[in-house]
């Protein structure tokens, strides 16, 4: 079931997602300072390339530098990620077949605003005490 809804997102919103945080990532690698952000977008572009089976892990002690960061990320490209999220779960939800993929893409459109913190792993993966999980 994954992998035909990996293929489904892929095909319909997944590749141009992806593109879109690929290029926030290449932006951001153009400063030194603004290097965890491209690190972060490209971590976000693989993710929004193949989202199904697996999770986002989020760590509620990143502490102030996270908090400063994705402020940062915010003013800078988080709303441009957050509102093609948003438009690309609206038009998937247009059809019974996309609702679930327009629903994971406004699950993905709050990660979008703030990325630092978290981190992509497995569905299967085990999670420490302590950290919150969202799936898509």
């Amino acid at each position: 079931m994954r992998l035909i809804g990996n293929v489904l997102w892929l095909v319909l919103a997944g590749w141009w997602l992806a593109i879109l945080y690929a290029l926030a990532g290449l932006l951001a690698c153009v400063l030194v300072v603004t290097i965890p952000f491209g690190i972060a977008a490209f971590r976000l572009a693989g993710y929004a390339l193949w989202p199904f089976g697996r999770r986002v892990v989020v760590h509620p002690g990143a502490g102030v530098p996270s908090l400063l960061g994705n402020v940062v990320w915010i003013l800078l490209f988080g709303w441009e990620l957050f509102l093609a999220h948003v438009l690309a779960g609206l038009v998937l939800c247009v059809t019974i077949v996309g609702i679930p993929l327009g629903v994971a893409s406004f699950k993905m459109a709050g990660l979008a605003l703030v990325p630092l913190g978290t981190r992509v792993v497995d569905a299967d993966a085990p999670v420490e005490p302590g950290r919150r999980t969202v799936a898509v």
